[in-house]
């Protein structure tokens, strides 16, 4: 069994915490380049070369992508041969976020109720997803999620007999729905069976994979593919102004499902897609 202290979660969060905020990753700076150079209107190129001058201003100076440096989303991947000592995992992943966006002059965003609305004054408490896996290593992922376009993620129980043209057309719904306000171009998190709760974590985890990534199942690959194409189609575009970027991907994650049930759920990303990661 190896040991891996909690104040070793504690400093990578930190870390993570704002480097996630701060540095975009390349493949989405590669697709803003790629959609910039296809996208048909003049306006949507304008806004996508200011994304590419945002996210280069912010990896120079330090400085958060966006004013809205998110819900602090942890996915840990502890493997069942690591024996955590030194504290709770939970209040290392705390501690983490606390330092990191205090450190990182990081906007605080979380309140302690729902509907009193008092703010904690220091980010936390975090959202923190443990997956048991196999192996000694622990691997963290930190994705701050910004409020606007998580307010425009849904879920709908379907019936089985609505079949994939159904989900189709939720997701497509969904989507248009949401309009400029997820700040376009997005990614569209899509998560498909399961139970309720699993379809939402689905669709959440279908945003940290990098875009251009497909499904490794071809009929899913493929359908990834299509809702793309139709999502462009809307006329969304960039910043909400008209134009054939709306998405840079969209993202399905599946999971078996009851024989009544067919539960499927999107999360939407804004074009400020964050996220990075650690091995323990």
């Amino acid at each position: 069994m190896r040991e891996v202290s909690v104040e070793r979660i504690t400093e990578a969060v930190r870390r993570l915490s704002v480097e996630a905020n701060t540095r975009l990753g390349d493949d989405v700076v590669a697709a803003f380049e790629r959609f910039r150079e296809g996208e048909q209107s003049p306006t949507g190129r304008d806004v996508l070369a200011q994304l590419l001058e945002n996210a280069r201003i912010a990896r120079d100076e330090g400085l958060p992508l966006c004013q809205d440096t998110g819900f602090a989303v942890v996915f840990v991947d502890l493997g069942q041969d690591v024996h955590l000592v030194g504290g709770d995992l939970y209040e290392a992943v705390n501690e983490g976020v606390r330092q990191g966006y205090r450190e990182g002059y990081l906007r605080k965003s979380i309140v302690a109720d729902p509907l009193r609305r008092k703010n904690t004054g220091d980010n936390t408490p975090a959202v923190v997803h443990v997956r048991l896996v196999p192996g000694d290593r622990v691997r963290i992922t930190f994705a701050p999620k910004g409020g606007g376009s998580e307010n425009m993620s849904g879920i709908a129980m379907l019936k089985p007999a609505d079949g994939v043209e159904g989900v189709k057309r939720f997701v497509i719904d969904r989507v248009r729905q949401a309009g400029p306000n997820p700040c376009p171009p997005t990614i569209v998190g899509v998560g498909i069976g399961g139970t309720f709760e699993i379809a939402a974590l689905l669709a959440k985890r279908a945003l940290l994979r990098p875009v251009g990534d497909r499904n490794p199942d071809p009929f899913y690959g493929d359908l990834e593919e299509e809702l793309l194409a139709e999502v462009n189609r809307l006329g969304i575009g960039p910043a909400g102004l008209g134009g054939t970027t709306t998405s840079l991907d969209v993202h399905i994650e599946v999971h078996p499902c009851h024989i009544a049930s067919l539960p499927v759920a999107v999360n939407i990303q804004c074009h400020s897609a964050r996220h990075k990661e650690v091995e323990l």
